[in-house]
């Protein structure tokens, strides 16, 4: 094991699978020349040339549907974004034509393709550049949603999704890309659609993705068992499928439920959540399922908004105590 970033552990993804496949390329905005906005594709353009590694115009409609009609006919796009706020651009072509090549084609036609970049709010980058579309993506039968936590899961997870014959939404953090972590110096690979528990308790389950995970649910941890409380910690890494197996589990065994994430409340992840374990756990529930999101309205600019915004460990720690009836 060694420690490195996240970026890094993306590169090293990117470049592994790159080397034992030809048929796999990256493109999009300054993704060569300029080694790539948050540098992910750093010395990638070195090694594989201007065919594999192909800097795009600022033209996400178009350029995301040149690699849709190149995995048609047999190659294994990797598509950057330099913010999932610019896949609208290209929205049309993820949701008309990747997701549903397949289906109308009558199998004829995989659509083996990664869309990766950055998610969620990155700090004073202003509204139209903060927004959470993972349950949008989510939404839409034909992709699969990969949302990772850390450098270990951002590596195998990016494998995994290069090697799938399906469009995968694949979403990072640009907050996290400087986060480091200890990733095996041999290759490795996690299965798509499996969560992972990383912290096992019994008083109460937290379920979150990305990164949540270590901005809020870390912190929130810390405090409660300070407190006494025992949470079990459970990282989806995945959105679509979702491991509702692996939650349910776990709410039988602690009864209660709070889950983050820092998308918008309407129609969220944790909507869907909270509607399979009320279905199918009900019995076992000892309190309300609670959610921890975004406010419900655009991010706002100043700090102090942005902060009142955004999930955060204490607000975490209160949804605990409610559902566990500890006064205050």
């Amino acid at each position: 094991m060694r420690e490195i970033q996240f970026r890094e552990a993306l590169r090293e993804a990117l470049s592994e699978e790159m080397r034992k496949d030809d048929k796999i390329y990256i493109m999009g905005e300054e993704v060569a020349e300029y080694n790539g906005a948050y540098k992910v594709t750093q010395g990638m353009l070195d090694e594989f040339g201007p065919k594999r590694v192909i800097d795009t115009p600022i033209a996400e409609l178009g350029f995301a549907g040149i690699a849709i009609g190149s995995a048609m006919n047999g190659l294994r796009p990797i598509v950057e974004f330099m913010t999932f706020n610019f896949s609208l651009v290209a929205i049309d072509q993820i949701i008309n034509g990747a997701a549903k090549v397949l289906s109308m084609s009558g199998g004829q036609f995989n659509c083996p393709i990664v869309f990766r970049g950055p998610t969620g709010n990155a700090g004073q980058l202003g509204a139209q550049h903060s927004q959470n579309f993972e349950n949008w993506f989510a939404n839409c039968p034909g992709l699969k949603v990969v949302i990772p936590s850390n450098p270990y899961d951002a590596k195998g997870l990016l494998k995994s999704s290069i090697l799938d014959n399906d469009p995968v939404i694949f979403m990072e953090s640009e907050l996290m890309y400087g986060d480091k972590g200890e990733v095996p110096e041999e290759e490795y690979t996690i299965e798509l659609g499996k969560a992972k528990i990383t912290k096992e308790g019994t008083d109460v389950t937290i379920v979150s993705f990305g990164k949540m995970m270590s901005r809020a649910v870390a912190p929130a941890i810390e405090a409660l068992n300070k407190e006494g409380i025992n949470a079990e910690v459970i990282d989806l890494r995945t959105v679509r499928p979702i491991d509702f197996e692996a939650i349910l589990t776990s709410v039988k065994k602690t009864n209660r439920l709070v889950v983050v994430e820092e998308a918008w409340p309407l129609a969220s992840i944790s909507s869907e959540i909270a509607f399979h374990v009320q279905k199918n756990a009900f019995d076992y529930l000892d309190a309300p399922v609670l959610r921890i999101t975004c406010a419900d309205v655009p991010l706002p600019y100043a700090p102090t908004l942005i902060a009142a915004s955004l999930p955060n460990a204490e607000r975490i720690v209160k949804a605990v105590k409610e559902v566990m009836y500890v006064s205050k």
